[in-house]
């Protein structure tokens, strides 16, 4: 678990996926990769020093809470979710894939790189949103996005490379 390869860019992975999502429902399958993202904080916590523990707890509660929110406005989010996990059955493993060949410093480097990726993603979302409830929500989840990247960046910081 300590490949020296190059990161992979998450943007150009996560396209071809996301292309085949109905825009309208880009942000609830977008939810479903933040509970994984929840998933791997907590395995991190699990696995790290006590000092970090913690905050990487209060990361994956970020994370839950970006789901939470981004379904509560689909009143048919589990439903819709359900449908787009069996149209694309091998999301569930492939964040796994994804970084697994990495070591930890780098999992956080992919991890926050992703949190950046997430957090434009949603502001994308908001500037499209016709809704104002939808945009601000999409608006507060990019803040989470956020907090999420300046804190891995916080810990790994000369390490990153």
């Amino acid at each position: 678990m300590t490949s020296k390869a190059p990161l992979p860019n998450l943007a150009q992975v996560l396209s071809p996926v996301l292309q085949n999502i109905p825009a309208e429902h880009q942000p609830l399958f977008i939810a479903l990769a933040e509970r994984q993202a929840a998933q791997r904080y907590r395995s991190w916590a699990e696995t790290v020093a006590e000092g970090n523990r913690a905050s990487l707890l209060a990361c994956a509660d970020r994370e839950e809470e970006i789901a939470r929110c981004v379904e509560s406005l689909y009143p048919d989010a589990a439903s819709i979710q359900k449908m787009l996990l069996e149209k694309n059955p091998s999301f569930a493993s492939s964040s796994q894939l994804l970084f697994a060949p990495f070591s930890i410093d780098r999992q956080f480097v992919l991890q926050a790189q992703g949190e950046r990726l997430g957090a434009a993603t949603w502001r994308a979302f908001a500037k499209r949103a016709t809704d104002a409830k939808a945009s601000e929500t999409f608006l507060d989840c990019a803040t989470l996005e956020e907090q999420n990247a300046q804190f891995l960046e916080s810990i790994v910081g000369d390490r990153s490379v």
